[in-house]
């Protein structure tokens, strides 16, 4: 086997166990020693591939939103109402997390508990995720009735806003909770129900219709 081919299965292999570890606990409960003992790798490798343990966590937090980004652009579509539209993409990314639970864990710790001190790279690892859902809603937009003084850029505005204080409330509600499972459902659901509720402060209702 060639060198080059040994350090990057071997890299990949360090990846994949850094994944699970990640995928099953928070930042903080995740250990190194863990993983090595677990997936019988040397620490020696580890830190001969990865500078630390943030730099392994941030590569399992790019390869996550990577992936996720790459899934929803293979299977988007856009058929119905607005409101059916959103919530097919929800549906669509609880079809990636039932298929790829790791990333499931992973995703909603970035979101909700963060390490205070990894935020601003976190920032940067979700830019093409947070693209890929600006561009959808904005799409989406063009094809709705807006109230009277409600421009898409004023609309797309509350969605962002919408979308921070949500998070902002769920990180408050189960700071220091260890049930993330149930954070995960209680999240989707109650952000599919407000969603809805949103809708009808931006889209233009018919006539004759209340």
């Amino acid at each position: 086997m060639r060198k080059e081919e040994k350090t990057r299965r071997t890299y990949e292999r360090i990846l994949s166990a850094a994944i699970a570890e990640f995928g099953t606990k928070s930042y903080d409960s995740a250990s190194l020693t863990t993983l090595c003992n677990e997936n019988q790798i040397s620490k020696g490798l580890v830190y001969h591939n990865f500078k630390n343990k943030d730099e392994l966590y941030l590569k399992c937090v790019e390869k996550c939103f990577c992936e996720m980004t790459a899934y929803f652009r293979r299977m988007e579509s856009k058929a119905g109402s607005m409101g059916e539209n959103i919530q097919n993409l929800l549906n669509m990314r609880q079809k990636f997390f039932q298929e790829n639970p790791y990333y499931c864990n992973i995703f909603f710790n970035t979101v909700l508990q963060p390490p205070e001190h990894l935020r601003r790279e976190i920032g940067v690892l979700r830019q093409g995720y947070d693209k890929f859902y600006t561009d959808y809603f904005r799409a989406l937009l063009q094809e709705v009735h807006l109230r009277e003084g409600i421009t898409a850029d004023t609309a797309m505005e509350y969605f962002m806003i919408f979308f921070e204080m949500f998070n902002g409330y769920f990180q408050s509600k189960y700071y220091g909770k260890k049930d993330m499972h149930a954070l995960m459902e209680d999240h989707e659901v109650n952000v599919s129900k407000i969603l809805d509720i949103m809708l009808y402060g931006v889209v233009k209702q018919e006539e004759g219709k209340t």
